[in-house]
């Protein structure tokens, strides 16, 4: 199997990994047909410990955020005592996938729609040439992540001493783009994906018939008011120039076969996502207001839960420019995107950064299939596996280089 030709890049290390495609394209394809949801990996972690085993690393540990795994490889010297981690995160979706293809998920309801097999299979590309070579002074940390997918698996390694053991220099990620083209890398230096808040509003009116609305305290209208008032916070206490989604996509209240019968309650569920911590005070504090005081406004109350999950994936520069050049040296300068527009979407990638320097990027995939992230038709793109293998190697190589005297 040939990588397409905007799929190839430069230099020893994407040479040397092209030679394992094949193998590559099968594992990540065995992964695909056997999805695991957060902290429940079993089987992604032993496939992982087999190919870490197998790829001759110096050391394999387990146990870190539970299923996750970290695997050590040595270059031929270390005389600066350095080090530096490759991040990929391992977990699934709760999805019933839609394709037909030969490793479609065998786990009815779990699904690999967000392209994690393909970044495992990645890392365990760029851990065999990294291993088979060792082109590079100091020490890679390849860290197999679970639990990325709103289980905060970086925060749970981090908790059990991913850091402490392992004091790296800096880290990296990289996540596929199926929105930008084939062999595309991009990054930002600053923030690269949105914090992500999940928001709870109880509304707890009084409930009866509804014929006779007079009588009741009907949560459903208090929460459509909260609904519509929740988006004048983004229009008019945000200033334009800055970045703020409010969405409201759940709300549950009353029974569908009782057309007559006003609930006592109603929930909405949504989520928030934003840059900056002050954005987020400020959403949250504005919110509860308008809540509340909606809510008494009608005889009712309004209860917010406002969790923080992710905090903003905020880039270091140094190690932006950096991983940007690296880029640019695998695959030429007119297909790195070193401005790349920051996303609203979440990644608990943001944690690791908030201890350690270092960058997440993306790289692109192309739109195969017409589907884009956490879609039930989504696949990742095979072709650009030994390209993001050697992106991985050759951030260690470039951040670590040998000494020649």
């Amino acid at each position: 199997m040939q990588p397409f030709a905007n799929a190839s890049a430069h230099g020893r290390a994407f040479a040397h990994i092209a030679q394992f495609h094949p193998e590559l394209t099968a594992f990540r394809r065995d992964l695909h047909a056997h999805p695991e949801l957060g902290f429940e990996e079993i089987y992604t972690s032993g496939r992982v410990q087999q190919a870490m085993a197998l790829c001759g690393v110096d050391k394999i540990q387990t146990g870190l955020g539970k299923t996750g795994v970290v695997a050590v490889v040595h270059g031929k010297t270390n005389t600066r005592n350095q080090m530096v981690a490759l991040r990929a995160d391992m977990d699934a979706l709760p999805l019933i996938e839609q394709n037909d293809c030969a490793w479609k998920s065998s786990k009815t309801g779990l699904m690999h729609a967000c392209g994690h097999d393909g970044h495992t299979a990645m890392l365990v590309g760029a851990a065999r040439y990294l291993a088979e070579t060792r082109n590079f002074d100091g020490t890679a940390v390849l860290v197999f992540q679970p639990g990325e997918e709103g289980f905060a698996g970086a925060r749970a390694m981090i908790q059990d001493g991913l850091f402490d053991q392992y004091p790296v220099q800096a880290a990296y990620a990289i996540h596929n783009s199926p929105e930008t083209p084939v062999g595309i890398i991009g990054l930002t230096p600053g923030p690269m994906q949105a914090a992500v808040d999940r928001i709870e509003i109880v509304v707890t009116g009084k409930g009866g018939h509804g014929a006779r609305p007079q009588n009741c305290i009907d949560p459903i209208l208090v929460a459509a008011h909260i609904i519509t008032a929740a988006q004048s916070i983004v229009s008019r206490n945000v200033a334009a120039i800055e970045q703020v989604v409010l969405s409201i996509c759940s709300i549950h209240g009353g029974n569908p076969g009782a057309m007559s019968v006003i609930p006592g309650s109603v929930t909405l569920v949504g989520t928030v996502r934003t840059y900056h911590e002050s954005l987020q005070d400020k959403v949250e504090s504005r919110l509860r207001d308008l809540c509340e005081s909606i809510a008494a406004g009608f005889g009712a109350s309004a209860v917010l839960t406002y969790e923080r999950v992710y905090p903003a994936t905020v880039n270091t520069e140094p190690e932006t420019e950096f991983a940007a050049n690296v880029a640019a040296k695998l695959v030429g300068e007119s297909r790195v995107i070193r401005n790349m527009p920051p996303s609203m979407g979440g990644e608990d990638f943001s944690f690791m950064l908030q201890v350690v320097p270092g960058a997440y990027m993306r790289l692109g995939q192309g739109n195969v299939n017409g589907c884009m992230l956490h879609n039930n038709r989504y696949d990742f793109n095979d072709d650009v596996l030994p390209l993001g293998s050697a992106l991985y190697a050759s951030l260690i190589e470039e951040a670590m280089p040998l000494v020649h005297k």
